[in-house]
């Protein structure tokens, strides 16, 4: 899910950006709610891009308390396996440690649901971090550059994302009316259904992730045959 529409929200309704974050981070929550009774099984929310890493310092340092509230409160909850991903390095410290040291922590049980929070994320970044651990591996190996590139698979690259071991997302959902992936999970979803909500992240309601899900559900999925 790339949730977007929380600084829209807030400004229509005469809020500050930071009621909008608050109001986003709120919405997570009440999802992984409607996921769980939906028989989800995993589930990223991309929270903070490292586009967003740019924005204004009196924007960003209360939205990264907020993320950092939001990971530390859902895994206290002790309901679900929760994972962020990220580069925790474009962190503030005290964030970045969070942040691993949730990654850290075992699942409360193995039939758990998997809860990814994509915080500091980037696709294109996650790709180039993931091509450098796989050649950095085989070259350890004892690999030559001729032998790295003859020996290189997808399966190697796989590996070496943030979501190593988890199944590819069979359906990415944004809201707030925009049509496009801002590169989320480019290699994980080169398979995905698309469904795009109007509504802003804040303002979604159960019928319109309900809506998702059965756009998804009468879809014939040829997975590119």
């Amino acid at each position: 899910m790339i949730v977007d529409g929380s600084r829209r929200w807030a400004k229509a309704r005469g809020l500050s950006t930071v009621e909008g974050h608050q109001a986003g981070a709120a919405k997570v929550a009440e999802v992984l709610e409607w996921c769980e009774d939906s028989g989800v099984q995993v589930v990223t929310f991309w929270l903070l891009s490292v586009a967003n890493l740019q924005r204004p310092a009196a924007e960003l340092a209360p939205l990264i308390g907020i993320i950092e509230n939001l990971v530390t409160d859902l895994r206290a909850a002790n309901r679900w396996d929760v994972r962020p991903i990220g580069d925790f390095d474009l962190l503030p410290e005290q964030t970045a440690s969070v942040m691993r040291r949730v990654a850290a922590t075992d699942a409360p049980s193995a039939t758990a649901m998997q809860v990814n929070l994509a915080v500091a994320y980037g696709g294109r970044e996650e790709l180039v971090g993931a091509f450098r651990r796989t050649v950095a591996e085989l070259a350890a190996r004892g690999y030559s550059g001729d032998q790295i590139a003859d020996a290189l698979d997808d399966r190697d690259i796989a590996r070496h994302l943030y979501t190593s071991g988890q199944p590819d997302p069979d359906l990415v959902i944004r809201t707030s009316g925009e049509q496009r992936l801002s590169g989320f999970l480019p290699w994980q979803g080169f398979q995905s259904e698309l469904y795009f909500s109007p509504a802003l992240w804040p303002d979604l309601t159960r019928l319109d992730f309900q809506a998702a899900l059965h756009s998804y559900q009468r879809r014939s999925r040829t997975r590119g045959v």
